[in-house]
């Protein structure tokens, strides 16, 4: 009988504490999800956008899709751009400005 009571006043002592310790391990778990993920998708984004605002006639790019094509014209009531994907034939492909994926890195120096 008196374990059972001991067990009791410790389990009652146990509960009546705690406070901002009970929360704590949720609040560091939210941070830590905050600086691993949400904070780089963020800057990232913003590099997208600084990218996508830079963008000039015959810059080489990739859409989101994966083509490949140097930029021809832009359509900025429809916040458009116009891609050229084949040069020989001359195949003009408009693509949404947010479809573009990245720029493509002139060579520095042909290799001859």
């Amino acid at each position: 009988m008196f374990y059972t009571l001991l067990q009791a006043t410790t389990s009652a002592a146990s509960t009546r504490g705690g406070g901002i310790a009970t929360f704590l391990p949720i609040i560091v778990m939210f941070a830590l999800l905050y600086f691993l993920m949400i904070m780089p998708q963020q800057k990232k984004q913003k590099e997208l956008q600084k990218m996508l605002e830079a963008l000039q006639v015959n810059d080489k790019v990739v859409t989101t899709s994966g083509i490949h094509g140097r930029i021809v014209s832009f359509k900025p009531d429809k916040n458009t751009v116009v891609v050229e994907i084949d040069e020989t034939n001359k195949v003009r492909v408009e693509f949404s400005r947010g479809a573009i994926a990245n720029l493509v890195a002139p060579s520095s120096t042909p290799q001859s």
